[in-house]
């Protein structure tokens, strides 16, 4: 399944947004994911970080007021809901995607685009692939300020990601799904280009060197990922 994902992995080109908060990565408060604490905490009602509040927040159309420990708390306490499958892909991904790459588009195709990343997001909240669709169409479409309430929530994302570690062997990333590897690896401006399972759920991915860059890979940690899988899907 690994390989099936890296083959089919969309390379998505980085906001100016996004590569902003890439560079200033360094200035996040960078600490170790405490899932034991966050399923605490997400399961207490009285918590600030109650997970149906904190859902509630980030469904809203107009809520910037989360902070990327709420962030934190939102996307990797997800992995203790019922619905969370680390594999899940909506049937309608495939439709947004074919119709975002046939450029130009007539405004026909913008509304399906709109409609149906709508719709895959409804499916799959924490899809950054249609996070960027949705994004781009709304743009397209005059509706600055949807896209820029979108565009917030992604840029979060990201940076409650980059907050888990520093992609190295010993701070790797974190995720809970397998393609935001390749969200977080193309939204800092490289193409992957391998993927290796290195071991005690660590995974690797190199990347094509840039220039003036050592970078040769980044490392991902995505043993709460596998550990629910596992659990969920025995027989896979």
């Amino acid at each position: 399944m690994k390989k099936i994902i890296f083959a089919i992995a969309s390379i998505i080109i980085a906001s100016s947004a996004a590569m902003h908060m890439a560079a200033q990565s360094s200035k996040l408060n960078v600490h170790k994911v405490d899932f034991e604490h966050i399923e605490q905490v997400i399961n207490n009602s009285n918590s600030i970080y109650f997970y149906p509040k904190l859902l509630k927040s980030f469904m809203s159309a107009s809520d910037t007021t989360m902070s990327i420990e709420a962030y934190r708390n939102l996307y990797y306490g997800y992995t203790y809901q019922e619905d969370y499958n680390p594999f899940r892909e909506s049937r309608y991904s495939n439709v947004v995607e074919k119709l975002y790459y046939k450029e130009p588009h007539t405004r026909a195709e913008c509304d399906s685009i709109e409609l149906y990343a709508e719709k895959s997001l409804k499916d799959n909240i924490f899809d950054m692939n249609q996070m960027k669709y949705y994004i781009y169409v709304l743009k397209e479409k005059k509706k600055h300020a949807r896209a820029a309430m979108l565009q917030f929530k992604l840029d979060r994302l990201i940076a409650t990601i980059m907050s888990s570690g520093k992609g190295t062997k010993e701070e790797p990333w974190v995720v809970i799904a397998p393609e935001h590897e390749y969200n977080i690896i193309n939204f800092l401006g490289y193409v992957a280009t391998a993927h290796e399972e290195v071991g005690d759920g660590i995974e690797y991915i190199t990347v094509k060197p840039k220039e003036g860059k050592s970078t040769q890979g980044f490392y991902f940690d995505v043993n709460r990922m596998m550990q629910v899988a596992d659990l969920k899907f025995p027989d896979k």
